[in-house]
């Protein structure tokens, strides 16, 4: 991860972040007319993006945040918030001097440095490993999009007592098979997030300040979110560049799909059956939530 670090390092030089405008606070969205279930199933199959027929990834225990491109005490800011939402989903932070495995990178221009890391190193980005990242048209979305923040995850199914791969991948040794209890229903494999590269683009943030964007960034970077997602219906802060006055950050919604998707079993022989498990897990914590 030394080495994915120094290739962002290298592309920095292309742009320079501004620092964001102060925060404004309005009345929270309210969504209703639908039954809680048919919200929460309808916003876990809009926002999750697995790759392929394998089911939705999530972090293992712990994740290391770096960022770069940004001030030491901004981009500090920027890592203990997004910290605060990884423990509060049930994950460990890495402590300092950690290798990241989540790299955010401010930037003036975030096409032209999506397009410079590509470039640089288009092995980070397709690996050639089935199940671990999307297809060469979202890389090239991913490169020319012109939303304000874009991000790349790489992801592995992986023998879910072990942790070892459960895909063939180059010079390593065979697959992993799954536990001795799987069958026709689980199988043994979950997907496990890997690395995730997120770009933010400063110069199209628009009103929204950096908590507003770190917890943005927090939930793009813990699970595998749709860029193309249509949220407009649901109190989450990925609406925040469609409003960002209205969304202070991360919201409650938001938080329960990240812990019902960090406390399911994902191991699931069907993908719609993994995301079933985290809808149904999401609105047992709403349901609580509302009784609290």
């Amino acid at each position: 991860m030394i080495g994915l670090i120094s290739v962002a390092a290298a592309a920095l030089a292309l742009s320079a972040p501004q620092d964001a405008p102060p925060q404004t606070t309005l009345p929270d969205v309210v969504v209703e007319g639908r039954n809680l279930e048919e919200l929460v199933r309808g916003f876990v199959e809009e926002v999750g993006a697995p790759v392929g027929d394998y089911g939705p990834a999530r972090w293992d225990r712990s994740v290391c945040i770096g960022v770069v491109n940004l001030r030491r005490e901004l981009a500090q800011q920027m890592i203990d918030r997004m910290s605060a939402v990884a423990l509060e989903v049930g994950l460990e932070p890495g402590q300092p001097g950690c290798r990241p495995n989540v790299l955010v990178i401010a930037a003036a221009d975030g096409g032209e440095m999506a397009r410079a890391l590509v470039e640089a190193r288009p092995g980070l980005f397709l690996t050639h490993v089935s199940g671990a990242n999307q297809s060469r048209s979202e890389l090239a979305d991913f490169q020319a999009t012109d939303r304000p923040v874009r991000w790349w995850h790489i992801s592995l199914p992986v023998d879910s007592d072990t942790g070892q791969a459960a895909v063939r991948m180059p010079g390593y040794g065979p697959a992993a098979t799954g536990n001795t209890f799987a069958s026709r229903l689980r199988t043994g494999i979950q997907s496990d997030l890997q690395r995730v590269f997120i770009i933010v683009d400063f110069n199209r943030a628009g009103g929204a300040n950096l908590i507003q964007i770190s917890d943005y960034v927090a939930m793009v970077a813990l699970a595998q979110i749709d860029p193309d997602a249509q949220t407009a219906g649901y109190d989450t802060v990925l609406n925040l560049f469609g409003s960002p006055e209205t969304l202070p950050r991360i919201t409650d919604w938001d938080l329960s799909y990240l812990r019902a998707l960090y406390s399911a079993e994902l191991d699931q022989a069907r993908a719609n059956a993994q995301s079933n498990e985290v809808a149904r897990g999401m609105a047992r914590d709403q349901r609580r939530d509302g009784d609290e």
